[in-house]
Order: structure tokens, then C-alpha cells, then sequence
């Protein structure tokens, strides 16, 4: 058994592909109208196409809500992504705009950092040392 699909609530699909295309990287590998305004968009590592894909999953469900804001307020990522340079990717980041909540730091056999996705959700980076 491996992990196919994996989903991060988003307030805006279309506000999120642009983050998480345009600024994170990742390429779309769905984009199917499901009605409604929702899409089945899921995006993967433009090194590891056939990989997993990540479900930019609208954030309808009254739960999730309730849910994202307790997790942002308390600070903890809702997922984490691996970087191979955390200092040159961060940079990057933040040349693009992107918030970091977290800057880079020690923690274990990581180096961590957290930023805002801009759609409800805290992201965590991880390097591993």
C-alpha cells in the first residue's frame, strides 16, 4: 500500500492554485470540473510527477472551518513538504511574498520553518540534517 492522494483544505481553489503553483512550485496534474464551482485539482513535485498528488480539497465542510482556525491559531502546520535547501528555499519564499510564521530553525534531525498558504492553512518545510 503506498499513499496516493493526499488533501490540504483550501478557502479558494483558485486562489490556492496560484500559491501552490505559481509560488511552492508544484504542477497540475488534475484539473476536472466536479459542479458546483469545485474542481478535482491536484497538483504533484515537478520532480516526481507520477508521485503523490496533492488534492487542493474546498474547504466547504462546516467542520473544517471550526477546524483550520483552532490549528492557525495554536500554530501547527496542517502538512509538511521536504526541501532540499531550507536557506535558498526560503529566500526564494519570501521573494515571492510569502509569509513565514516560523523562521527556519532546529528541531531534531530537521530544519524547520512554517509559513501562511493565503488559503486558511499553515505549511511546514522540513530539511532533513
Amino acid at each position: 500500500m503506498k499513499i496516493y492522494v493526499t488533501s490540504v483544505p483550501v478557502n479558494d481553489q483558485r486562489k490556492a492554485l496560484d500559491f501552490y503553483r505559481d509560488k511552492l512550485g508544484f504542477v497540475v496534474k488534475h484539473d476536472i470540473d466536479m459542479g458546483g464551482g469545485n474542481r478535482w485539482l491536484t497538483l504533484t513535485s515537478p520532480d516526481n510527477p507520477e508521485g503523490t498528488e496533492l488534492l487542493l480539497e474546498p474547504s466547504g465542510h462546516p467542520a473544517t472551518k471550526p477546524f483550520k482556525d483552532a490549528l492557525v491559531a495554536d500554530g501547527i502546520p496542517y502538512t509538511s513538504f521536504m526541501v532540499d535547501d531550507m536557506a535558498a528555499e526560503v529566500e526564494r519564499l519570501k521573494g515571492l511574498g510569502v509569509r513565514f510564521t516560523v523562521e527556519p530553525m532546529d528541531a531534531g534531525t530537521v530544519r524547520m520553518a512554517v509559513f501562511d498558504d493565503t488559503c486558511g492553512n499553515l505549511i511546514q518545510i522540513v530539511q532533513m540534517k
